[in-house]
């Protein structure tokens, strides 16, 4: 693929978004390909450098404000509202902001639910680090133990750390996959503002 099909096809996957920041990207990415084409890489190289086009519009779609795509959708890209739909807007405000805000609530009460349940989660490998740090305490505190007593609290000790490690290991990853999924779907939500022209 050659500059001139990449740019056509990354305006292409941008369509629906604000004009200004297409533009802003095109000439981005444009400046980008001819500055490593001088640097003696071919259109072909310069292109295949920079990654898939979809790829490419998803991160633009990500790093813009979601105020601007609102602006961009409610607008309609400059369109002016006729009459009639500016009175059913002003006479259904009532109702459409009242249910704009219980859902943005209910999406907002969700989100913290499952990042509370995360942060719960690791309750349990700080309780068996404390534990473990008890059980060192006592051995070196309490001498008087006898052999298997201090056995004892050396193994609990060396058991709790364990599985405090293992599962911070655990829900390490729970917690990366519930920040992929938050940014899927905060993409998705983004998406849903994006205007695509019918037909083209």
């Amino acid at each position: 693929m050659n500059k001139d099909q990449f740019l056509l096809a990354l305006y292409d996957e941008l369509r629906g978004l604000p004009i200004e920041d297409v533009e802003r990207s095109i000439a981005y990415y444009r400046e980008m390909i001819d500055e490593r084409v001088e640097d003696g890489m071919s259109e072909e190289e310069a292109v295949a450098a920079l990654g898939s086009v979809q790829e490419i519009a998803q991160q633009i779609l990500a790093e813009m404000p979601i105020s601007s795509l609102v602006r961009e959708r409610v607008t309609g890209g400059r369109r002016s509202l006729p009459a009639w739909e500016i009175v059913l807007l002003v006479l259904g405000a009532p109702l459409w902001f009242s249910l704009g805000i219980a859902a943005l609530s209910i999406l907002f009460a969700v989100y913290v639910t499952i990042w509370s349940l995360v942060l719960v989660l690791y309750a349990i490998p700080v309780a068996l680090a404390i534990a473990a740090v008890a059980c060192i305490g006592a051995i070196f505190f309490k001498a008087a133990f006898g052999t298997s007593q201090l056995l004892l609290l050396g193994g609990g000790s060396m058991v709790c750390g364990g599985l405090a490690v293992a599962l911070v290991i655990l829900f390490n990853g729970v917690a990366r996959g519930v920040a992929r999924a938050s940014r899927s779907i905060w993409l998705w939500v983004k998406s849903l503002f994006v205007r695509k022209e019918i037909g083209a």
